[in-house]
C-alpha cells in the first residue's frame, strides 16, 4: 500500500478529530431544523438546546456515518450527495412518514404546499418530494460536512471513526429513529406500498452512491469561479428554491434552479481550479441562505417574535463566525501542505 493511500485510510489522532465530530453532530440538526426558523420552540433556548438530544443523533450521526462511509471508500462528493438522498428518504419516507401523511402539521399552510402538486394515486405531493429529500441532501447532510471538513482540512479526507467510534453512531441513530418513528405514526401508517417505494428508493440511491468511481484528480483545464462568486450564485439559486410558490409551475422552476445548481457544481469541481475553498464556499451558501430567510419565515404555532428574531440573529452570527473560522483554518493549512497530504488535496479538487 503506497503512503499516500495509508494517509488516506489512516485515523488521526483523537485531538485532531474529536472537534469535528462533534461539530458536525451538532451543525447538521442545526441547519436541518433551527437555521431556517419554522420550529415553535424558536426562541426558547432551553427547548432547544433538550431538542438537540434526539436531533443530534437523528441528523449529525446519520451526517457522520455518510462521510465516514465515503471518505473510506475512497469517494467523493457526488457519492456524498446520493447518501445523503438515500438518508433523506429513509427520514421523509419511512421514519416521519412525513411524505406520506396529509395532515403530518395541522397548519393551513401545510395543504397550501401539498395540494396544488398532489399525485392521488399515490398519495404523495411532488412539490413534498422535492423539499424534503433536496432540503435533507443540501442542509441535514452536504452543506454541514463540506463547512467542518473545511474548517478540519488536515484531516478532511480520512477517517474520523474506528469500529467502536462508528458502532455508538449506528446505536445512536437506530435509537432517535425508533423515537421519531413511534411519535409520527401514532395516528399515521404509511401504507405497504408507499412503505417499499420508500425503502426501494432510498436503497438505489444508496446503491448508487457506492457505484460511482473512486475519486480522481482533475485533468480538465477550464474557467472555474472564484469562490465568493461561487457562494452568491449558490445563495441566490437556494434562496429561489426557498421562494417559489408550491404550485406546479413554481414546482417544475424550483426543480429547474436545483439541476442548474448542481450542474453548474459538479461541472466546476471537475477542473483543476476547483479546490476546498470553494466547496466550503457553496456549503456556507445553504447556511446563509437558510440564516437569511430564517426572518421571514412564520413559524409553527404562537412564537414570541422579538425572542424568535433574536434567535434568528444568533443563529445568523454563528454560522458567519463558523464560516470565518473554517476560511482561516483553510488558509492557513494551505501554505503547509506538502507530500501525501498535498496529494490528498489535490484529489479533493476533482471530488
Amino acid at each position: 500500500m503506497d503512503s499516500a493511500r495509508t494517509t488516506r485510510t489512516s485515523i488521526p489522532p483523537l485531538r485532531r478529530r474529536l472537534g469535528p465530530i462533534v461539530g458536525l453532530l451538532l451543525l447538521s440538526p442545526v441547519c436541518a431544523e433551527y437555521l431556517i426558523g419554522y420550529l415553535e420552540v424558536m426562541g426558547r433556548p432551553v427547548d432547544l438546546l433538550i431538542g438537540l438530544l434526539i436531533l443530534a443523533p437523528l441528523y449529525g450521526a446519520a451526517a457522520v456515518m455518510i462521510r465516514e462511509v465515503i471518505r473510506r471508500t475512497g469517494r467523493g462528493w457526488p457519492s456524498i450527495l446520493l447518501l445523503s438522498a438515500a438518508f433523506g428518504v429513509i427520514q421523509a419516507g419511512l421514519v416521519d412518514q412525513s411524505l406520506f401523511n396529509p395532515d403530518f402539521v395541522d397548519e393551513p399552510s401545510w395543504d397550501r404546499e401539498r395540494l396544488p402538486t398532489v399525485i392521488p394515486a399515490l398519495g404523495i405531493s411532488v412539490n413534498h418530494v422535492l423539499d424534503f429529500v433536496a432540503g435533507h441532501v443540501i442542509w441535514s447532510f452536504a452543506a454541514p460536512i463540506a463547512v467542518i471538513e473545511s474548517g478540519a482540512p488536515r484531516v478532511a479526507d480520512r477517517p474520523w471513526l474506528g469500529r467502536v467510534g462508528m458502532g455508538v453512531m449506528v446505536v445512536l441513530y437506530g435509537l432517535a429513529v425508533l423515537v421519531i418513528f413511534r411519535e409520527h405514526t401514532r395516528d399515521f401508517m404509511a401504507s405497504p406500498t408507499q412503505l417499499g417505494a420508500a425503502a426501494a428508493a432510498a436503497a438505489a440511491f444508496a446503491a448508487a452512491a457506492l457505484l460511482v468511481p473512486h475519486r480522481r484528480p482533475p485533468r480538465r483545464p477550464g474557467w472555474v469561479p472564484a469562490p465568493w462568486m461561487a457562494g452568491s450564485i449558490a445563495v441566490v439559486l437556494m434562496t429561489v428554491h426557498h421562494l417559489l410558490p408550491a404550485s406546479r409551475s413554481g414546482t417544475v422552476l424550483d426543480l429547474l434552479a436545483l439541476v442548474l445548481l448542481g450542474g453548474l457544481v459538479m461541472r466546476w469541481a471537475r477542473r483543476a481550479r476547483w479546490g476546498r475553498g470553494h466547496a466550503l464556499a457553496v456549503g456556507g451558501a445553504a447556511l446563509v441562505a437558510n440564516a437569511g430567510l430564517s426572518f421571514m419565515v412564520e413559524p409553527i404555532g404562537e412564537v414570541s417574535h422579538p425572542a424568535k428574531y433574536m434567535a434568528n440573529a444568533v443563529l445568523m452570527l454563528g454560522v458567519l463566525a463558523l464560516l470565518f473560522r473554517a476560511g482561516r483554518r483553510l488558509r492557513g493549512a494551505a501554505p503547509t501542505q506538502s507530500g501525501p497530504e498535498l496529494r490528498v488535496a489535490t484529489e479533493v479538487r476533482g471530488a
